[in-house]
């Protein structure tokens, strides 16, 4: 009798407490909706037009690209673009920001790192210990620091808002990154601009001059009446040295236990090499001799939801091994999907991404994208596109060549097709399981009405309607035309 009385007391708990989890979580969600729209503008977009950078700022050992965040296109989407171009022995400076961050490798190799806040430095060295540097293996004296990955061309790697992160091109050719900044994210507490804090360098004396002269207008930009233009509030968000050259130096001399004079240095007020510098030697960091990290590239490790801490969560994922396809066609290219899925860190930040290789004059079958929306940076060739919106207004109807960047809004619906030198494209997605859904092919929106429907929406007869619904087989990625054309692979 008693053990059925705190059987059933246990079972009512039980239930409350899962019926108030259920509540919690509930309002989380909507919270985080909420906040997920806090800066999110409307998008009265009647016009898009492909964008290729409009600021261009040179440093000692490389040059960044800013995309205008003022473009309509980008407001919408919530996002800021940022190349960066590094040259060998080039050290993009630790910089964190208010907003998470995809990075795209689109040329080269290097070094990547991030020092994720409360985890522990579990690269340690006691006495003496290999590391990476121009000689290969060497000896280092005592160090210890987080873990430092390798990346490489297709590389994706998945920074969190307030994370500091560092590159290094330990290549013998440019290293070449595309960065977007998810600024409506709900992580992200101040306002819609992307704000870089850096940890060290100049980048005041790197906007205002220095030894080089940058130019730093917005091609074809207007004034707008009022205090500030957009063009002063990137500068003025921009200007200013690392976070250190605001504090007293006697606080930071306190707050590291170092001299005044080391304090004075780490403000970095009379640098003048700008956010990427030049190694003098080589970087040298910790290293194991196992290459472990191919493991992880090649998708040879699976991931249990048992060993990802936090800390230890797989910061990067390739895209553009071609084994890795999750559409193909022979005669029309190949598609790579990465989200939450297969780098588990993206549900935190909320954001994805697509590889895309399409063949001479292939398409991509129309579709839109049912919960996000896309920014496509081409990586090489060019591609006629068409993005249609709402009452069938067409906002864009041009060709997209390598180096620009266009959005495509949710629900927008899209088409593309390949030029003669082919297509090749990178699109950041706002979700990090972004959905499509194809308009034509055999996985589409056509094939999966009845034939009775589209005779009456469309006022043909049967055999149309079937034509319609089954002319096309293959599912995303169309070849040229029915007849075929000649066959490429990779």
């Amino acid at each position: 009798m008693a053990y059925s009385y705190l059987f059933s007391l246990s079972l009512c708990f039980l239930v409350l407490f899962h019926g108030c989890l259920a509540q919690l979580e509930q309002v989380t969600g909507q919270s985080q909706r909420q906040q997920q729209q806090r800066f999110q503008t409307e998008c009265r977009i009647n016009n898009l037009n492909a964008q290729e950078p409009g600021r261009r700022v040179e440093s000692e050992a490389g040059l960044s690209e800013y995309w205008n965040r003022n473009d309509e296109q980008f407001r919408c989407a919530g996002v800021d673009l940022v190349r960066h171009t590094i040259q060998r022995r080039g050290l993009l400076l630790p910089s964190f920001s208010n907003a998470p961050r995809l990075v795209y490798v689109v040329q080269g190799r290097g070094l990547h790192g991030a020092a994720i806040p409360g985890c522990p430095e579990t690269f340690q060295s006691e006495s003496s210990s290999q590391f990476r540097g121009e000689q290969g293996s060497q000896r280092l004296s005592r160090d210890q620091h987080q873990k430092v990955r390798e990346i490489r061309e297709g590389d994706v790697v998945a920074i969190p808002a307030g994370v500091a992160h560092w590159i290094y091109n330990d290549g013998e050719s440019q290293l070449i990154v595309m960065i977007l900044y998810d600024t409506s994210n709900q992580a992200n507490q101040l306002d819609e601009n992307a704000r870089r804090f850096y940890l060290a360098g100049n980048p005041h004396q790197q906007q205002q001059g220095g030894r080089q002269r940058r130019r730093e207008s917005w091609p074809g930009s207007r004034s707008r009446s009022r205090s500030q233009s957009p063009e002063e509030r990137e500068r003025s968000q921009q200007s200013g040295s690392n976070i250190f050259s605001g504090f007293d130096e006697e606080f930071l001399a306190d707050s590291f236990n170092i001299d005044n004079e080391l304090a004075m240095r780490i403000q970095n007020r009379d640098d003048q090499r700008g956010i990427i510098v030049t190694v003098e030697d080589e970087l040298r960091v910790l290293s194991p001799q196992s290459r472990g990290e191919e493991r992880e590239e090649r998708g040879l490790d699976r991931d249990n939801g048992v060993e990802e801490t936090f800390c230890t969560l797989r910061l990067k994922h390739n895209i553009a091994d071609a084994q890795r396809a999750d559409v193909y066609n022979e005669r029309g290219g190949r598609i790579t999907s990465l989200n939450s899925f297969n780098l588990p860190i993206l549900r935190y930040i909320q954001l994805s991404a697509e590889r895309g290789v399409l063949y001479r004059n292939a398409l991509v079958a129309p579709h839109y994208n049912l919960n996000s929306h896309s920014v496509i940076y081409v990586i090489r060739g060019n591609a006629r596109l068409q993005v249609v919106g709402e009452n069938g207004q067409n906002v864009f109807d041009g060709e997209i060549r390598e180096g620009q960047a266009l959005t495509v809004p949710q629900n927008f619906a899209v088409i593309k097709k390949a030029g003669n030198q082919g297509f090749e494209w990178v699109a950041f997605k706002t979700n990090d399981n972004a959905k499509i859904n194809a308009l034509a092919g055999r996985l589409s929106t056509m094939r999966a009405l009845p034939e009775d429907v589209l005779i009456n929406a469309y006022r043909i007869d049967r055999e149309e309607a079937r034509r319609l619904k089954y002319n096309r087989d293959e599912t995303t990625l169309f070849s040229s035309d029915s007849s075929g054309s000649p066959r490429r692979r990779d």
